[in-house]
């Protein structure tokens, strides 16, 4: 089951202050790469919610990501609902197809879980590639942001969509602490750890998985909403495997089974991509080689590193000014 440590909760101050530092304080561009920072934060809390907690490792939650996009861009510029009306309809319909996708892999494991998310995330980007009203290969167009006028936002500021997704990612994570701390995330644990016996103790194991799967596909569909309003265009590499295999590169480059270190993650993907792109086109190939260190390190990502050196010996540190302060407060009392 999740818990925070002190570690955690340091770590979680420090990129909010950072983001929100640079929300307030960056230029256009510095807040174009927050929001696309952000926008990861959200796609990779999803896929560590299913694959660092419930051992569902996943190749389709950038096609989810993908639907919520095009789902919301449909709605809003097809249909003419509201953009509020929209993203609501968005983010329940990629909750019902992760559902759906969660139920049907829920019997498979390993490289065949992966196997059967990675078709469908394929058939997705298909089928959206060959479908004449989501635009076809040429994407779609005339996208609208939220409109939060009534309470002094102009969502159409960079400055100010980059704090609303701040305040976004910060209900997300919120929401998915609730959710992993819940008896659906104590019985995703046990389903994770000895699904025969949680089977033999009567939990249906099926709809567990597609529960979670479906509400992870939730926050993925949310992610996928924010991203079409942030460019104002999508196209159907939105969906396509990379996006996937990305996201699931800065889970195990953060930290899986974390919440903390995927976010962590987010933050050096999206720095290192860019500062090495205007370097070198090979900014992969970096990437790459820093992937296979933090493998090779036995150590689960960056924040595992950090937790594995410095956790210990911060619980250390209060536990002993505890045990000092307790004897202190007694001899204060007599």
């Amino acid at each position: 089951m999740f818990h925070h440590t002190p570690l955690r909760y340091i770590t979680l101050c420090l990129l909010a202050a950072g983001a929100l530092f640079q929300a307030l304080t960056g230029d256009y561009f510095g807040l174009e790469i927050l929001t696309e920072i952000l926008i990861l934060a959200m796609l990779v809390l999803a896929l560590d919610m299913v694959a660092g907690f419930g051992g569902m490792v996943s190749l389709c939650h950038g096609a989810l990501m993908g639907v919520g996009a095009y789902g919301f861009a449909t709605l809003s510029a097809k249909a003419g609902l509201s953009p509020s009306v929209a993203m609501a309809g968005a983010v329940a319909l990629t909750g019902a197809i992760g559902w759906a996708v969660g139920a049907i892999c829920a019997r498979s494991h390993g490289i065949y879980f992966i196997m059967a998310t990675l078709a469908f995330g394929q058939m997705a980007y298909s089928w959206v590639f060959e479908a004449p009203m989501l635009g076809g290969d040429d994407g779609l167009g005339g996208i609208e942001r939220l409109d939060l006028s009534a309470i002094g936002l102009d969502l159409t500021d960079s400055r100010s969509f980059a704090l609303f997704c701040l305040a976004v990612l910060g209900a997300v994570y919120g929401a998915a602490v609730l959710i992993l701390r819940s008896g659906l995330g104590r019985s995703l644990s046990g389903v994770m750890h000895n699904e025969q016996r949680m089977r033999a103790l009567g939990l249906t194991v099926w709809r567990v998985k597609a529960d979670v799967f479906g509400l992870s596909g939730m926050i993925a569909g949310l992610a996928g909403a924010l991203a079409a309003q942030h460019i104002l265009y999508i196209s159907p590499g939105l969906l396509s495997w990379t996006v996937s295999g990305e996201a699931l590169v800065v889970v195990i480059l953060g930290g899986l089974g974390t919440l903390v270190g995927p976010m962590l993650g987010a933050a050096a993907f999206v720095v290192l991509k860019h500062e090495l792109s205007a370097v070198t086109p090979y900014w992969h190939l970096a990437v790459g080689v820093l992937l296979i260190a933090v493998v090779m390190s036995r150590a689960n990502g960056i924040f595992g590193w950090v937790e594995a050196r410095w956790g210990a010996v911060l619980d250390r540190r209060l536990n002993d000014a505890t045990r000092r302060k307790d004897p202190e407060e007694v001899a204060s009392d007599a």
